[in-house]
């Protein structure tokens, strides 16, 4: 894991195959986003094989190639789309042309595995719904603040037990490090990354809908700014927003790009979980003054104090899922209707918020 930045967080887990070499074989395409690696990584712990990678960039693929030498670089992208093994397509576009290009491989008859956010405008999820309606294939998305982190896999596992009660709150903290020189220039457009809170945001918005059982929220209020980057006129560094579910579950959650450089790593994400019986808090990357990574909570009920270091402990299940998902066509990793609702509300506090420096 990158120090550096979130782009570059792509954890490694231990190896846990759901298939056999060869049983399930996918390829990746647009290299844009450094999430491709985290997304390649936990296909290939579950037991995928990767055989392709395409990128219009030679030197994204060269890097890629580095990793993974056992991908063949494919000459187009309809290489990929017209080989009949490939039963998926991991990518990580520029965020406003996931969609289609996620349509594109799902016409092809394939799955599409896209890094978050996966749309930038509610239209691009209204088509991208009619083509997963037309063809029957699968349109998920790696919301890897949930998926890729040990302590918030087994947050939903205690949940899941009873350890903290009927949830009635969840409130997010997801602070990133800028790092600017180390952007390309989509980042700072806002047309290209879709507004803080449609990016970033996504995470938190899809963990509040897991965590609280909610199948559909209300945006009450949402607000963005930009604080300390007037250079970069498009960039939002600050984003928040307060949603209920429709199971009366709240949510706050706040998003910014104002990790000090002080910091171990890119961010001190933090998640807050209220239940009738107790409460829950993640400290996913960091424990602050204590050199001793990330992926540590805290549970507290009838029971007492609880203290859980969970790096190298849980593991990354999703991954296996989506694998025997893809097989069998059903929808154990994660629902199409879970993933497109995340999307939806990320865009409609996008699309609602004040920004308050204007």
């Amino acid at each position: 894991m990158s120090n550096g930045d979130g782009m570059n967080y792509a954890p490694k887990g231990k190896p846990n195959p759901v298939v056999k070499e060869g049983e399930f074989i996918f390829a990746a395409i647009a290299l844009d986003h450094g999430h491709i690696y985290g997304q390649c990584n936990g296909l290939i712990e579950a037991g995928a094989t990767l055989k392709w990678v395409y990128d219009p960039d030679q030197a994204k693929v060269d890097q890629f190639l580095n990793t993974y030498p056992q991908a063949k670089q494919a000459s187009t992208i309809d290489e990929i789309l017209e080989d009949k093994e490939v039963k998926l397509v991991a990518a990580a576009a520029v965020p406003s042309e996931r969609s289609a290009l996620g349509n594109l491989v799902m016409r092809a008859g394939k799955d599409y595995f896209t890094d978050k956010t996966p749309f930038t405008t509610l239209a691009q999820l209204e088509e991208t719904k009619k083509v997963v309606e037309e063809t029957g294939q699968k349109y998920m998305v790696y919301y890897s603040e949930r998926l890729h982190v040990e302590s918030a896999i087994f947050a939903g596992q205690l949940i899941e037990e009873g350890a903290i009660g009927r949830v009635i709150q969840v409130t997010g903290f997801g602070p990133h490090r800028l790092n600017a020189p180390s952007r390309p220039d989509w980042f700072f457009k806002k047309e290209k990354y879709g507004g803080i809170l449609c990016d970033i945001g996504s995470h938190q918005i899809e963990q509040f809908l897991f965590y609280s059982g909610a199948k559909d929220a209300k945006v009450l209020h949402s607000k963005i700014a930009n604080y300390d980057n007037p250079e970069y006129p498009e960039l939002e560094d600050y984003g928040d927003a307060t949603l209920v579910g429709d199971n009366g579950v709240t949510q706050y959650f706040r998003v910014d790009w104002f990790t000090p450089d002080g910091l171990s790593t890119w961010g001190d994400g933090r998640t807050f979980i209220v239940g009738t019986k107790g409460t829950i808090e993640m400290r996913k990357y960091v424990d602050l003054t204590h050199n001793n990574g990330g992926d540590h909570l805290y549970l507290v009920n009838q029971e007492g104090e609880k203290y859980f270091d969970l790096k190298g402990k849980v593991g990354y299940p999703f991954f296996g899922e989506l694998i025997k998902d893809c097989i069998d066509r059903t929808e154990n990793a994660m629902t199409q209707a879970h993933a497109f609702k995340a999307a939806e509300l990320c865009l409609l506090a996008q699309e609602k918020a004040i920004n308050v420096t204007e």
